[in-house]
């Protein structure tokens, strides 16, 4: 199992190129299967999670050939409607089967999906939303075992705004017989990305990116070539690490409007944030601001970046306040941050965090992807030596990060433990 060491105190100074999108990637990957016909997707990135939904969509018969960031699948040879539990339990966006295979087979056999431990996200409005589409559901032993005789347009509320839920219920819907709203749906670029994806197969699908998303369904969908967008959370980790190491970093093929609320944040804190077109110039200053964020469904705050905005806060000037609403179990990195010399107060969904004037190296494990990248960027800024063990879960989102690091002159070193 590798982990990853990292000798902090050295600002970050040069350009880095973001990578496609996992979030954007998975559910556009996926897609494939409401068409028969080699679909090619570029800038993909090269991902444990990207991985293991090719695999996944390999076992269900579709062809798949990977060419660096390049990937070619060929929906035609679908022919298995089960996702079992080996292949599931690895990753949580793995449920997004579900609604291909109803739409295209009108069966499906799921299990129920696994992935990292920051809450229960339970799946029931997806599967209820299916249901008003004429799907007989029941749960059993560990799988969702779906049937339909055709599924029909209807109205669908959404009591919680669910990315995956969105993605899951508007790919069913395309090839549905009639008209389905999307009531309360997911506004994020990864929603509009994949609402795309779909019109450009033949889909008639109006209203994504905002909380009402229409879908006209169709016969039939055809192939297409789709480049994957830049990953908004990978560019914000990035320049956050810039503004502790008070460095100055050129982030390049990223989508800035996709992070206005993170970059309001950064700001806040002193950040110098300077927007040219794709790119962006962030240029840490000698002293943080503290500032306090809470977690919001787009366009608020990413909870995607609150482990990240954590470690930064953690050496800022004064006390600041972070408010997670979207996982009621995603403040575990906290206690390995603490290990680091930080002071962090939780009480239920608030972390209370007084800065301090420096962090301290230490060995330290990893607990889910985020909370992954949050604890090498504490180790950046650190003084001392910080291992990072578990980092597989880095793996699963982050393409060669500390290698990207390393060329902006940290310290960081992945070995074989």
């Amino acid at each position: 199992m590798d982990k990853i060491i990292v000798e902090g105190g050295r600002p970050l100074k040069g350009e880095v190129k973001i990578a496609g999108s996992k979030n954007a990637a998975l559910p556009i990957l996926v897609s494939s299967l409401l068409t028969a016909g080699m679909n090619v997707y570029t800038n993909v990135p090269d991902l444990k999670d990207i991985q293991s939904i090719k695999l996944l969509l390999s076992t269900l018969g579709a062809g798949i050939e990977t060419d660096g960031g390049t990937v070619r699948i060929n929906g035609g040879g679908l022919c298995i409607h089960e996702a079992p539990y080996d292949l599931v339990r690895k990753m949580r966006a793995s449920i997004l089967v579900l609604g291909p295979l109803l739409a295209r087979l009108k069966k499906a056999r799921v299990s129920l999906p696994g992935g990292c431990s920051i809450g229960a996200r339970p799946i029931n409005l997806h599967l209820k939303g299916l249901s008003q589409m004429g799907a007989s559901i029941e749960l059993k032993h560990g799988y969702v075992e779906a049937t339909t005789d055709g599924l029909k347009g209807s109205e669908i509320y959404l009591d919680i705004s669910t990315v995956t839920g969105t993605e899951n219920l508007m790919m069913a819907a395309t090839l549905a017989e009639g008209v389905t709203k999307i009531r309360n749906a997911a506004c994020e670029p990864e929603v509009v990305a994949l609402a795309d994806a779909l019109n450009q197969m033949g889909a008639k699908i109006q209203g994504a990116g905002g909380t009402t998303i229409t879908i006209e369904g169709v016969s039939s969908l055809h192939p297409v070539s789709i480049r994957i967008i830049p990953d908004r959370i990978e560019a914000g980790t990035f320049m956050v690490a810039a503004a502790l190491t008070r460095g100055d970093v050129k982030i390049l093929n990223c989508e800035p409007d996709h992070l206005e609320a993170a970059i309001h944040k950064l700001r806040l804190t002193g950040l110098k944030v300077k927007i040219e077109g794709n790119s962006v110039r962030v240029q840490g200053q000698n002293s943080i601001a503290s500032v306090d964020v809470k977690t919001l469904p787009y366009p608020g705050f990413p909870t995607d970046m609150q482990a990240q905005f954590m470690v930064l806060m953690s050496v800022a000037d004064g006390l600041s306040m972070i408010s997670e609403t979207i996982f009621e179990n995603r403040f575990i990195h906290v206690s390995e941050l603490k290990r680091m010399g930080a002071d962090i107060i939780v009480s239920g969904n608030t972390a209370m965090i007084k800065g301090v004037p420096n962090l301290s190296g230490a060995p330290v494990m990893a607990t889910d992807l985020r909370a992954s990248a949050s604890l090498i960027l504490a180790g950046l800024v650190a003084h001392g030596q910080t291992t990072v063990s578990r980092v597989y879960h880095l793996d699963r989102g982050y393409e060669m990060m500390e290698k990207k690091f390393a060329q902006l002159g940290a310290a960081i070193k992945r070995v074989d433990d």
